[in-house]
């Protein structure tokens, strides 16, 4: 059966779309401010602006997603890039390394993390797991989840570990903790080499 002509639950269809969409939000927060605030804003806005009180710095840089439910979990990967929000997007959507890593640490929070696989029967996955989720749906090229994976690498040959990340995750003393750990300390190096 061709991929076009087949049907999807209509579930998966609104988790697909829940998920772009937060994943979109995030994305369009992240985005440089390029026009001068006067051009795009009213004075009444500017005024709301300033004497709003700013949110905390982790407010600021920590995007939601809504968990998924059992069934987007589950799906197979490759059956991501067939979703019709992915389609939405066609070939794919650029994002930062920064912003792969901080989506890769969401793809984990939200489906769960797993060792010794890409992904559990349950739909927890690995770090690499995780990094293809946001391959699959369009988010990023091979470029950009390779640059990541060695901003992980770099980060734990820092702590005298020559193991490739992914192998390093499998490890039986591994903990979800350790493996979000080793992914945001990636995300503060690769800020500070592009600051």
């Amino acid at each position: 059966m061709a991929a076009s002509t087949a049907t999807r639950p209509a579930d998966l269809t609104v988790d697909a779309a829940t998920l772009i969409a937060d994943i979109e939000a995030y994305l369009a927060d992240q985005a440089p401010r390029t026009a001068h605030p006067l051009v795009t804003k009213t004075t009444a806005e500017l005024v709301a602006e300033a004497l709003a009180t700013p949110p905390a710095a982790s407010e600021q840089q920590a995007p939601t997603l809504t968990a998924p439910n059992r069934l987007w979990r589950i799906i197979p990967d490759w059956a991501l890039a067939l979703t019709p929000a992915r389609r939405l997007h066609g070939a794919g959507r650029a994002i930062t390394v920064t912003q792969h890593l901080e989506l890769t640490a969401l793809v984990i929070q939200q489906y769960g993390w797993h060792r010794g696989a890409l992904r559990s029967r349950g739909g927890a996955r690995c770090i690499l797991g995780a990094q293809a989720v946001l391959y699959r749906l369009g988010y990023g090229d091979e470029a950009t989840a390779a640059a990541a994976g060695q901003q992980m690498q770099n980060v734990l040959r820092r702590r005298g570990i020559d193991e490739p990340y992914h192998r390093w995750n499998d490890s039986s003393q591994r903990t979800l903790d350790d493996a979000l750990h080793l992914i945001r300390e990636a995300v503060t190096n690769t800020r500070q080499e592009n600051s």
